[in-house]
């Protein structure tokens, strides 16, 4: 009970947490735009800083946990999350709530996949798939919950509660962690590639923060063309280090890998038009259809529920089509129904715009199970960790990425209209252009030879494909 269920279990709590937490914000833009008197843009920051947080310090979490020990981290982990909850609750300026963000994000950084390896390493192998399961149950609820719960809050309370909730659920935490989860460390740990984790960290950061203040009037452009400039040449030298360094902390020798390449590079141009997802449409049922935060949440959760009704289809679609077939074909259809948001108008019934955000999400979460599942196929165990460090990067820079292209576009918009407002039409734009982005990313999966991950596709267990990681069930939503 305690290994197969109940350890599982509180990480499970930590994984719902971080997950209520990603989607729940995103229905409440609007409003806490207005609060804090900012340019409803502006609030893409919040975003992705969060998820630029956890890029930059997932690498270093195996690496802790091994020195200091699992439990401690943990709690730690937990800590620092709440902590930057609290925070957030009660900042009065966007750079306030941007800096509680980030550090929100170094909590969630050390707090899942810290959890995840205590239960691959305390589990018996026949227990595996039990445990994961029970982990898996709030990864799928936490992007339904989230978006109808904090419209619901930010319309008939303040949103400010929405953070405060993670309060007693973390103390909870920490408490259920201290009395049950095991203090597992190595003996041999190794060196902490410190350049290269800041070297890395200040290229990501630089990239995406760049772009993300593209269109942002409080700062003049050629500031965030500095950022991207310093962000490039960074992640140049990171490039340099990592060639020279027997175990960097992003180890892109796996990119040689032609599945892992795929999985990796090809999925991450399709997140990158997903990401835009729970940036741009709150913000178009907000805005562009006047609904309130309560109702648009009643509306963008039914991605969500697709989502997690495809978790009963992959498994028998991968076996009976092949990887290549599925992603390519799954590629263009999800793509479709990305940029088929465009065609959203307030008049139409709202049967219809749910369904489609359903099925869309049936098919977005299959393009994201399949390429999950094909990054790993050709991975060694020797190179699992760092094959699961370098994707999981990946994928959070590609979703942060996202929301600020996103952005962008209805920035671009209305400044080339000249009125300084957001119109229902821009946003139209910006789906069309982030639906163009994710269908470019079929490039990659046309390459693959007929048979990738064949040895996957045979298997006749669902645990052949793997639980989405944090983060993609949110971008879902």
């Amino acid at each position: 009970m305690r290994t197969e269920r109940l350890v599982p279990l509180i990480v499970a709590c930590a994984l719902f947490m971080e997950q209520l937490d990603s989607t729940i914000i995103s229905t409440s833009l609007p409003a806490i735009a207005r609060d804090l008197h900012e340019d409803p843009i502006a609030l893409k920051l919040a975003l992705t800083s969060y998820l630029l947080s956890l890029a930059v310090f997932i690498p270093a979490s195996g690496w802790f946990a091994d020195r200091f020990g699992s439990r401690t981290v943990f709690r730690a982990a937990i800590v620092v999350f709440t902590a930057g909850s609290l925070l957030c609750g009660l900042a009065h300026s966007l750079p306030e709530f941007v800096l509680f963000r980030i550090l929100q994000g170094m909590g969630g950084a050390m707090m899942v996949p810290v959890g995840r390896l205590v239960i691959l390493r305390t589990v018996p192998k026949e227990g595996i798939v039990s445990a994961l399961a029970w982990l898996t149950v709030p990864a799928l609820l936490g992007p339904v919950v989230g978006p109808p719960l904090g419209g619901f809050i930010t319309t008939y309370f303040d949103w400010r509660l929405i953070f405060f909730l993670n309060i007693p659920i973390g103390f909870v935490g920490v408490m259920l962690a201290t009395r049950f989860i095991p203090d597992i460390r190595e003996d041999d740990v190794g060196a902490f590639d410190l350049n290269g984790m800041v070297l890395s960290g200040v290229g990501l950061a630089g990239l995406v923060f760049g772009f993300a203040l593209l269109g942002q009037h409080a700062v003049a452009p050629w500031i965030a063309l500095l950022v991207i400039a310093i962000g490039a040449v960074t992640m140049f030298l990171y490039v340099r280090h990592a060639r020279h360094t027997p175990r960097p902390i992003l180890d892109l020798s796996l990119l040689r890998i032609p599945t892992f390449f795929a999985g990796v590079v090809g999925a991450s141009l399709f997140r990158i038009g997903i990401g835009a997802i729970p940036f741009l449409l709150p913000l178009m049922l907000q805005l562009g259809f006047g609904l309130t935060p309560f109702a648009s949440g009643m509306i963008t959760f039914s991605s969500a529920v697709g989502a997690m009704t495809m978790k009963f289809s992959a498994a028998p679609i991968i076996r009976t089509f092949g990887f290549r077939r599925v992603l390519v074909v799954n590629c263009f259809i999800a793509a479709a129904f990305l940029a088929a948001t465009a065609l959203f108008r307030p008049d139409m019934p709202y049967p219809l715009l749910v369904g489609m955000l359903l099925m869309g999400g049936f098919f977005r979460s299959l393009q994201f199970t399949s390429t999950n599942a094909l990054s790993y196929a050709d991975i060694s165990n020797e190179a699992m960790s760092r094959a699961t460090s370098f994707a999981s990067v990946a994928q959070q820079v590609a979703i942060s990425t996202g929301v600020a292209v996103g952005a962008l576009v209805l920035d671009t918009m209305r400044s080339w209209r000249g009125d300084g407002t957001i119109q229902l039409g821009d946003f139209s734009v910006a789906f069309a252009v982030v639906g163009l982005i994710a269908v470019c990313s079929v490039f990659f999966f046309v390459r693959l030879p007929a048979d990738a991950g064949a040895a996957l596709a045979r298997r006749r267990v669902k645990p052949a494909v793997p639980a989405e990681p944090p983060g993609e069930m949110g971008s879902a939503a």
